[in-house]
């Protein structure tokens, strides 16, 4: 694997080596890596760097008063002529203890650092997360936006399932019906140049065969919109309209005046 071309990667195994923490046949191939390449080289020495300048900050941890005490027994012992050879058994001791006071000063410096490091690169996941849960949530608003604005949309547009044109004597179409079941509403559109007078009204009927049946007064608009439920409607042949007195012809009875337009209703899947 190339690392110069995953440098999230790259980041975190140069830290690792940094740290000391990349061991083995890792390490290896890491500083085989970087001997080869100034990229990941650079990031090696980028993390180095920054840990030396961490320990650098450190406050100076005081050694043990028994490694006092031992410099001083060796010192008083060098300045006695006759007194016996310092042991080397614990000049020996001594320099481990040193040793080890001084590795412990550098790995609590290092695990601080590393600490650190690890607390930033937390802040850092935790505050994209946390800014990609809140792209989503406004994402997730705005589909449910969307959605209640298509269901409404949905919701008023007429499913028309029934068509009819009607004409005069002449063949001339004059009134365009149209049917949707899902709301119960009929639609007359004018389309010829008949106008009532003022002391007259058309009335919409459907004719079955058990006779006349009325859907309404129409209005003098140029589009009338009735409410009808659609077994007024279903399986009706043919549409007609007559001309009647203002308000309509009397309740319960036929049409009682002429049929002006008429024309049989078709159901369809518009």
């Amino acid at each position: 694997m190339n690392l110069a071309n995953h440098p999230a990667l790259l980041d975190q195994i140069a830290a690792s080596y940094a740290l000391g923490t990349l061991r083995g046949g890792a390490r290896r191939r890491f500083e085989t890596m970087a001997r080869h390449s100034p990229t990941v080289r650079a990031a090696a020495l980028l993390w180095q760097e920054r840990f030396t300048s961490i320990t650098e900050l450190q406050t100076a941890d005081a050694p043990s008063p028994n490694v006092w005490k031992r410099i001083e027994n060796v010192l008083a012992a060098q300045r006695q002529p006759l007194a016996a050879p310092v042991d080397d058994g614990l000049l020996a001791q001594l320099r481990r203890s040193l040793g080890r006071w001084r590795g412990a000063a550098l790995a609590g410096g290092l695990a601080t650092a590393a600490a650190m490091v690890v607390g930033v690169n937390l802040s850092g996941q935790v505050s994209n997360q946390a800014a990609q849960l809140a792209q989503a949530a406004q994402q997730a608003t705005q589909l449910s936006q969307q959605n209640a604005q298509l269901t409404a949309q949905l919701a008023a547009t007429p499913q028309i399932q029934y068509v009819a044109v009607l004409a005069d004597d002449k063949a001339d179409a004059s009134v365009l019906v149209t049917f949707d079941p899902k709301n119960q509403r009929l639609t007359l559109k004018r389309v010829g140049n008949f106008q009532e007078g003022a002391d007259q009204s058309l009335q919409l009927w459907a004719l079955k065969s058990g006779g006349p049946q009325s859907l309404g007064v129409l209005g003098g608009d140029q589009v009338i919109r009735l409410t009808a439920a659609e077994g007024q409607v279903r399986e009706v042949p043919t549409l007609a309209i007559s001309l009647e007195p203002k308000g309509g012809a009397p309740v319960g009875s036929g049409p009682t005046g002429p049929v002006l337009f008429k024309g049989a209703l078709i159901q369809t899947t518009l």
